[in-house]
């Protein structure tokens, strides 16, 4: 396994592109987010996000979360945005609010197992979505650990735990605390799937 240094404020182009390749290449990688350490690879390959089930040994039955540069790459390559959900996206984004929203077809089925429906956000870390961004692709974002197990924090964790992981973009220790608000923005209501670090009582305000 690699590590890979960088700045967590302002990461160099020039040397996210070795994770990029690797994305590009099918490969799975850890990375820092917001909130926690994730798994990334390239949503729109098939290949790519199995090996993601593999290297956390997860059931094929969940669901993958997935992250974005910005809004425009959701709404370009993940799904399309209700008005209502465009509202929440526009006052939490980035941050750790995740949307649930129909998937387009380009979105591998591993990741939403076949539900036709994928969980998005938008992290308020300028690694996580200067990847997604030099990707060209958004990327899948489980927590980077085995599954049943505490979630990583820290690069030196993902590496004592998960041997099979490409590489891992070090930009030192991530906040912890609690996931990402899951919200499912489908249809005509607003519900809460998973509470999180965005208060449920604020979406409704905000609402």
């Amino acid at each position: 396994m690699q590590r890979l240094r960088v700045d967590p404020v302002s990461p160099d182009p020039i040397v996210l592109q070795q994770a990029v390749t690797l994305l590009k290449s099918g490969a799975v990688i850890a990375f820092p987010t917001d909130t926690l350490y994730g798994l990334a690879a390239d949503a729109h390959n098939p290949g790519a996000v199995e090996v993601v089930f593999s290297v956390k040994g997860r059931a094929h039955e969940s669901a993958l979360p997935l992250i974005a540069a910005d809004r425009s790459q959701v709404e370009a390559q993940v799904g399309r945005l209700s008005p209502r959900a465009r509202r929440l996206a526009e006052a939490f984004w980035p941050g750790p609010l995740t949307l649930i929203v129909d998937a387009w077809p380009s979105i591998a089925a591993a990741v939403h197992r076949g539900r036709g429906r994928v969980a998005v956000r938008v992290p308020n870390h300028e690694v996580a979505r200067a990847l997604a961004r030099l990707a060209s692709v958004p990327l899948t974002a489980t927590s980077a650990n085995p599954h049943g197990h505490a979630a990583a924090i820290t690069a030196d964790e993902v590496m004592a735990h998960l041997p099979l992981v490409s590489l891992v973009v070090d930009a030192g220790p991530t906040p912890g605390g609690a996931p990402s608000t899951i919200i499912d923005v489908v249809g005509d209501d607003v519900r809460l799937v998973r509470a999180g670090a965005v208060p449920w009582e604020r979406v409704l305000e905000f609402l």
